[in-house]
């Protein structure tokens, strides 16, 4: 068998088994699952689900426990895609620009993208006069920002927190 070398890190999930695989997908679903449960739903006894959870955590795969918020229950069902333009993308421009929008809670997504425009930014607020205020005070005052645009998502069809790994 020839093994070609890719030059891609290899994945985390290659160095874990079913029962690793299957914690991950339980707490997914469940992260205030006890161990007692874990345990018995992935099919092992409580102290090695234990040490795995623990080698799971301390490796960084799971990253921590938090509660999922339903964004429309507490009134920030307005959802805007803005593509962003940076005037330099230098990597200190870059890195400026990174550091700012982690300190927006508004923005709930960040992503360098390749082609026409440097950045996708998924933006949640309460409405439209809320959003458009957003983006003239806060998205337009952004490190290097020269250029934006806009698209207000009518529905959301499909929204997932990785839901497990199968």
């Amino acid at each position: 068998m020839i093994k070609r070398e890719t030059g891609l890190k290899p994945s985390r999930l290659d160095g874990m088994d079913r029962f690793d695989q299957a914690i991950l997908t339980a707490l997914a679903e469940d992260g205030r699952m006890s161990i007692t449960d874990l345990a018995s739903r992935i099919g092992l006894s409580k102290s090695p689900t234990q040490a795995r959870l623990r080698r799971l955590e301390s490796s960084g795969v799971i990253m921590g426990y938090r509660a999922l918020l339903d964004p429309i229950q507490l009134g920030l069902d307005h959802v805007a895609f803005v593509e962003v333009r940076l005037e330099d993308t230098r990597e200190a421009a870059l890195r400026a620009f990174n550091a700012a929008v982690q300190s927006v809670p508004e923005i709930e997504q960040a992503h360098m993208i390749a082609g026409n425009f440097d950045y996708l930014l998924k933006i949640r607020t309460r409405n439209m006069a809320q959003y458009r205020a957003f983006l003239g005070d806060v998205i337009s005052s952004l490190p290097h920002v020269t250029a934006t645009s806009t698209f207000v998502a009518m529905e959301a069809v499909k929204e997932v927190m990785l839901p497990g790994i199968d």
